[in-house]
């Protein structure tokens, strides 16, 4: 099991803050990334299948998180930022290969 750093913590706490500012159109985030979200900020532990699960959306989602990013969007202008923020953000994955290698 896994508690997410503080930074991580972070950086999902203000996704779903900022998304709750939104207007239903412009919010991302599905009812698992939402969940995720919050499983972060409240700092539960994370099983191994979850850190997994993690790896894998942040893995596939980097490039669009990257390409909104060098646009000059954020998490209230760009559905693929608030989405990748609301899974730990850009740290995150660094963090989440650590833990798996630790734990396997």
């Amino acid at each position: 099991m896994a508690v997410a750093p503080g930074y991580i913590r972070d950086v999902a706490k203000k996704a779903l803050a900022d998304r709750e500012t939104l207007p239903p159109s412009r919010r991302a985030g599905t009812l698992v990334g939402l969940a995720r979200a919050n499983q972060l900020a409240s700092g539960e532990d994370l099983s191994l299948s979850t850190l997994i699960r993690m790896r894998s959306y942040l893995s596939r989602a980097k490039s669009n998180y990257r390409q909104a990013k060098q646009r000059g969007l954020d998490n209230k202008t760009s559905k693929a930022i608030q989405a990748y923020n609301l899974w730990g953000g850009d740290r995150a994955l660094a963090w989440v290969n650590k833990e798996i290698k630790k734990q396997q």
